[in-house]
């Protein structure tokens, strides 16, 4: 009993040699600031409530964090990974089993014989000597970390999926308000036209003209409508759910539902703070691992067969002293010829490692260039706002000189046509380049880790 027991402590204590190479993390390539822009503060450290101001937005998130059925998978992925790290790292001890048979038979004497066994076991357990199961368990641990930074990720995408699809809902409701309006006016226009064609004091050309102009106008509205069914429908996709019916009013695109001005931090942030980055590093962490199980491939591995227990002819002296059994074989395996595949899986092992170095510089680039890109829209947005503002204004002013002339008999009704359809599309683009701001900005808080804290 007591050999059977000291053996397992004695192989664990011998499992202390591994053949995994020290792990040196390429050092980032990147530049140690984002240009001209520095901050000590980083925004990835606002809450995401912080950033998504509008209270209808807020909601339509808590939402699509409790339902989207892409964040539910993710996080079943987490529990898978975290159940195959267990299955390996469950192959480090010792599995100890109880059992309990009879067998009874009957010879070519013509005596029958009887045979009663009880006991415990422990069967083949490996000795990791050299590593190669403690390397595997290291690997399957990193990537469970790794999966669970790919659902954070996850969590930090679908938040910012939820404001682009609101920020285009907005903006199709906004745009499609005003090509209903416009069309309410043209057609008021065409009446007065076609009253003013029926008293002899216009020409069918001016008709024709705001004719055409409504029927212009009507095709916007559809395509606007069009435009609307389909941000509720992906709203709702992200959502998991059908749009609830008792949201909050949200804000409309000049009232600010998103904060715009973000400190940017350090890039050295981004290795700390990046969900896909921290992904990639645990990558290179488990295939670095796998270098070490690779590596103790080549060497023996020794594996242990021991029982205790009790056997006996007659069931009622199986439990006696004399009745005592135990056995203790230790076994030895040396690799001697696989034609090559050891080196293969050896040679394997050490390439994954190193597309897994390129992919962690990929990550880290591509994240230096995701705050790049976002940092140039925060300095540049709120210039272009203000320009089409003037455009409108300009636009507008023109409409009713336009109006003014034309109901005076000085401009052609071609005229005002023209400065009809420059008002209205400047009033659109001025609509787009505010959801374009607000999605700018919303893409720079994801990419330098915001959206993880609420």
């Amino acid at each position: 009993m007591r050999l059977f027991f000291m053996t397992p402590l004695a192989a664990l204590a011998l499992s202390a040699c591994s053949l995994t190479p020290p792990l040196v993390k390429p050092a980032a390539p990147i530049p140690a600031s984002y240009g001209e822009v520095s901050a000590s503060d980083s925004a990835a450290d606002l809450g995401w409530r912080q950033m998504l101001l509008d209270a209808r937005l807020q909601r339509l998130v808590d939402i699509a964090l409790e339902n989207n059925r892409d964040l539910r998978v993710a996080s079943l992925n987490v529990e898978a990974v975290r159940a195959q790290y267990q299955i390996q790292d469950a192959g480090r001890t010792p599995a100890i089993g109880a059992n309990a048979g009879g067998v009874r038979q009957r010879g070519a004497d013509a005596v029958t014989q009887n045979q009663f066994t009880a006991g415990i076991a422990m069967s083949a357990f490996e000795i990791d000597l050299f590593g190669r199961l403690r390397s595997l368990s290291d690997a399957a641990f990193a990537r469970y970390l790794a999966t669970q930074q790919g659902q954070r990720a996850a969590h930090m995408a679908l938040i910012g999926a939820v404001a682009d699809a609101y920020l285009e809902q907005r903006l199709a409701e906004e745009q499609l308000a005003l090509a209903r309006q416009t069309l309410l006016d043209w057609r008021q226009a065409l009446v007065l036209t076609q009253r003013l064609h029926g008293a002899q004091q216009g020409s069918g050309l001016d008709v024709a003209q705001a004719q055409g102009q409504v029927a212009t106008a009507e095709a916007d509205v559809q395509a606007r409508e069009r435009a609307s069914a389909l941000a509720r429908n992906n709203l709702e996709l992200l959502l998991g759910a059908p749009l609830p019916t008792d949201l909050p009013p949200g804000r409309a695109l000049d009232g600010q539902p998103v904060l715009t001005q973000l400190p940017p931090g350090l890039p050295s942030d981004l290795l700390a703070r990046r969900p896909d980055i921290l992904q990639a590093e645990y990558a290179l962490v488990a295939a670095n691992a796998e270098i070490g199980a690779a590596r103790a491939a080549f060497f023996p591995r020794l594996s242990l067969t021991a029982s205790l227990g009790f056997a006996s002819p007659e069931l009622g002296d199986l439990f006696r002293g004399s009745a005592r059994s135990w056995s203790f074989a230790p076994q030895v395996t040396q690799p001697l010829f696989q034609g090559g595949q050891l080196r293969a899986e050896l040679q394997l092992s050490r390439l994954r490692k190193d597309v897994a170095v390129l992919q962690y510089e990929q990550a880290i680039q591509a994240a230096f260039r995701d705050v790049r890109d976002g940092l140039a829209g925060s300095a540049t947005y709120a210039q272009q706002i203000d320009a089409q503002q003037r455009v409108v204004a300009a636009a507008q002013q023109r409409l009713r000189l336009s109006q003014l002339r034309y109901d005076a008999g000085q401009d052609s009704r071609l005229e005002l046509l023209d400065a009809q359809r420059q008002s209205y599309a400047a009033q659109q683009a001025l609509l787009d380049v505010r959801r374009d701001q607000f999605k700018s900005a919303v893409a720079l808080y994801k990419a330098l880790g915001g959206g993880l804290e609420e």
